[in-house]
Formats: C-alpha cells, sequence, structure tokens
C-alpha cells in the first residue's frame, strides 16, 4: 500500500489539497467575514498616516475629476459632451473604481505570501477583499458624485435608482478580472508593471473625457463595435441613468450583465485551478 492510499484510508488529507469547484465556493462563503474585515482594515491602515485621513477617498477621485475637466475642457473646446462636469465625473469616478480593482487585485496574492503561506482558507478571499475595499471606497464617491450633479442642476428621477443594479454589476465585473490578474501575476509577477498601460488604454478608449459619437460619428461600423466595450458600456450606461441628454440603451444593459458574469465564471474558475500553486517557492 502506497503512503497516499494509507493516508486516504485513515482520512488524512493532503495540506493545501484543492477541494471541487463547488465545495470551494462553500467555504469561500463560510470565511466571507474574514475578506471583509481584511478590506475595512486594509482602508484603515492606508488612511492612518495622512492628516485628512478618509478624506482622500473623495478627495483624489474629485482632483482627478477637475484635472481632466481643465484640461481635456480646454482642448476640446467646443466639442465638448453636452452637461461635461456632470458627463466627466461620472466617468472618472467610475472608471477609478475599475482601474483600482484591477491593480489592487492583481496584487493580492503576492503582496499577502506571508498569509497565504501560514493559513489555511480559499485564496479566492484575497482578491475578494480587495475589490470589496474598492468597493468601500466608491460608495461616498458616488455620493459626491449626486452632489455634483444636483449642482449642475441635473433633475432627480427615478433613473437614479438604477445606478445600484449597475453598481453590482460593476463590482460582479471588476471581482472577475481581480481574481484573473490575481493569477497570472502569481505565474508571471512582470504582468504588474503592464497593467497601468493598460489601464490607459481602457481610459483612452472608454470615452471618459469625449463623446465616442462625435470622435466615431463617420465610422458607424467601429462605433458600433464599441459598444461591446465593457468599461464603455458601464459608463455610458450610468450617464444615461444620471446625467440629462444621455439615454440608456437596453443593449448596453445586456453587454454589462453579460460582461460581468463572464468575468465571474471564467475569473473564479480561472482562479480556482491554480489554487494549489498559491504561495508555493516554485
Amino acid at each position: 500500500m502506497s503512503v497516499a492510499e494509507y493516508a486516504r484510508e485513515h482520512g488524512l488529507k493532503r495540506v493545501g489539497a484543492r477541494p471541487p469547484l463547488i465545495q470551494y465556493l462553500k467555504m469561500a462563503w463560510q470565511r466571507r467575514d474574514f475578506a471583509i474585515t481584511m478590506s475595512v482594515f486594509a482602508n484603515q491602515a492606508a488612511n492612518s498616516k495622512n492628516r485628512l485621513g478618509k478624506w482622500w477617498v473623495i478627495l483624489l477621485p474629485t482632483i482627478q475629476g477637475a484635472v481632466y475637466g481643465l484640461i481635456f475642457g480646454v482642448i476640446i473646446g467646443g466639442d465638448r459632451p453636452a452637461n461635461f462636469i456632470p458627463f466627466l465625473f461620472t466617468g472618472v469616478f467610475l472608471f477609478s473604481f475599475i482601474q483600482s480593482s484591477i491593480s489592487t487585485g492583481a496584487t493580492s496574492v503576492t503582496s499577502n505570501l506571508g498569509l497565504v503561506r501560514s493559513l489555511n482558507f480559499p485564496r479566492m478571499l484575497l482578491p475578494f477583499s480587495s475589490v470589496l475595499r474598492q468597493f468601500l471606497n466608491l460608495l461616498p464617491q458616488i455620493g459626491l458624485l449626486l452632489v455634483v450633479l444636483i449642482v449642475f442642476q441635473q433633475n432627480i428621477t427615478f433613473n437614479w435608482l438604477l445606478m445600484i443594479p449597475l453598481l453590482a454589476l460593476m463590482a460582479i465585473f471588476a471581482f472577475g478580472l481581480a481574481l484573473i490578474s490575481a493569477r497570472l501575476t502569481v505565474h508571471i509577477e512582470d504582468i504588474n508593471k503592464l497593467i497601468p498601460f493598460a489601464n490607459r488604454v481602457m481610459f483612452y478608449t472608454s470615452g471618459i473625457f469625449f463623446s465616442m459619437e462625435r470622435v466615431l460619428g463617420n465610422y458607424p461600423t467601429l462605433l458600433k463595435l464599441m459598444d461591446f466595450n465593457p468599461v464603455y458600456a458601464f459608463i455610458s450606461t450610468a450617464r444615461g441613468a444620471l446625467v440629462e441628454g444621455y439615454s440608456m440603451s437596453p443593449s448596453l444593459w445586456l453587454v454589462c450583465a453579460s460582461w460581468a458574469f463572464g468575468a465571474l465564471l471564467v475569473g473564479v474558475w480561472f482562479f480556482w485551478k491554480a489554487e494549489e500553486r498559491y504561495g508555493r517557492e516554485d
């Protein structure tokens, strides 16, 4: 009898063995408090040494929006989209969430190797905690965004409530991308160097500060293809819900849902397949 057979016969299990997917998900759900606590304390630690503390959560995207508004507002000139400031701030705030989720999710495993090697828990909780942390940061930003909309005379409508399911879809999408990027950076840590460039590409191809309809108006096929850009779809749908002069397309809702659940399914499977390799030296 081999050692492995003897161990199985006496109920012994290999340390760090990957459980079946359904069991793995159940284990992750049972330990969700661990991920929630990690995200809360990570936020507190990140702001503890700053004099303004948690205010930076709101100040940073606000400063970004103001800088982009000043620079691109002047560059674009008369071609600025209608209701430019609400248009811009909606794009900047939501893009910041997606960008931060990918960046922090990518390093969620590699930056917690001590934890990975010393405790037995589903590693999926690490990218989940990273995305949850960014989502908690997003909530006060959304509050500020609503204030900006009111200041710039946007009417409060029931469409604003559609941001609740849209933000849920964005969080699911971000979690899927965080899972994928987390596994990739475990195998190839150099990918961390490329993520900022990927984020820049997403920024400039998602209509954050310009109207895609105006830029690609003479290229209807290319404009139609842009509807399948997930970041553009999320931000355009949000603008349709919040900003006057913009409409929501049912097809974009379908694109958002497809990308969200598609990224989640692929991300969960892709990350789970390498569960046994996280924290190894080889």
